[in-house]
């Protein structure tokens, strides 16, 4: 009987496994299912398998609500100087420059003029990627001054909000930009403005107890965290269990504390709808 030929070392060796880059795939947090990270981005930054929304910065927001190329940022010479000159574990200053080499933005806001389906807004939408989104004096400068381009040239307001709250490094510097904007918005609506406010994953603290619940109409994404104060510390003090789905857009959608509840894919159309009606 004859032998096998025998394979030589380099023949026996196995083939070199294929790398797979890091970030290609992630898993979605809602059904806990693999999904491929740039079908994911194309699809709206939303999970392909189940449609849960992941949350985005304001460039990307920016990007997929207004028509292409039309955004004009406005009021970008506005700047944080840390007046109280805050220090906790760190001073704010070098957090803040943390931040913005990190983000490559100066604020946690962006603000401008464009067009959503040939419909000309003013529209200002918060960062999550900076500072989470908080609202400090210049976000709310911004916020103010948008406002108040939009009443002196007729123009619909929309604002995106996604936030933590209040910036905690800026006191009640911060704090007061909530009557500020409100107060904004109330000589926007004495002048017969539309003001659209779309409420995203997670709005909380002095945003919600500001500019983001004084909407003419109130759109929310689908299973958005919106409240004041988190769920853990209402329950801690009340001492009693919370209902199923608190605090979810949803939630609030039975409350009667939002209009609609708006998938991301839809945003857009509705928004532009809403302004078509308003101008009927």
């Amino acid at each position: 009987m004859s032998r096998a030929p025998v394979r030589s070392w380099t023949e026996l060796k196995p083939a070199r496994a294929t790398r797979v880059p890091e970030g290609l795939w992630l898993r979605c947090p809602a059904c806990a299912q693999m999904i491929y990270r740039k079908q994911m981005e194309s699809n709206l930054h939303c999970c392909p398998e189940c449609d849960h929304h992941f949350r985005i910065g304001a460039v990307e927001r920016v990007r997929q609500l207004l028509d292409d190329g039309s955004f004009v940022s406005m009021f970008t010479n506005l700047f944080t100087n840390d007046p109280l000159k805050f220090v906790d574990s760190r001073p704010y200053k070098d957090r803040l420059a943390k931040e913005q080499e990190r983000t490559g933005e100066d604020e946690g806001v962006q603000c401008g003029e464009g067009f959503i389906k040939g419909r000309a807004v003013m529209l200002c939408v918060l960062d999550l990627n900076f500072f989470m989104g908080t609202l400090s004096s210049v976000v709310g400068e911004k916020i103010t001054r948008s406002i108040e381009y939009a009443t002196e040239r007729d123009l619909p307001m929309v604002i995106v909000s996604a936030s933590g709250g209040a910036r905690m490094q800026e006191s009640g510097l911060s704090l007061m930009q909530m009557a500020k904007t409100a107060a904004a918005l109330a000589r926007f609506d004495d002048a017969g403005g539309l003001y659209i406010s779309v409420l995203t994953d997670p709005t909380t603290g002095g945003v919600t107890a500001s500019f983001a619940m004084l909407g003419d109409v109130i759109l929310a994404e689908p299973r958005a965290l919106i409240g004041f104060a988190g769920p853990r510390v209402i329950k801690q003090t009340i001492r009693q269990d919370l209902p199923e789905g608190f605090q979810t857009s949803e939630f609030l959608l039975d409350a009667g504390m939002v209009d609609r509840v708006v998938p991301r894919r839809e945003l857009r159309n509705e928004i532009a709808r809403l302004i078509d009606f308003a101008n009927k």
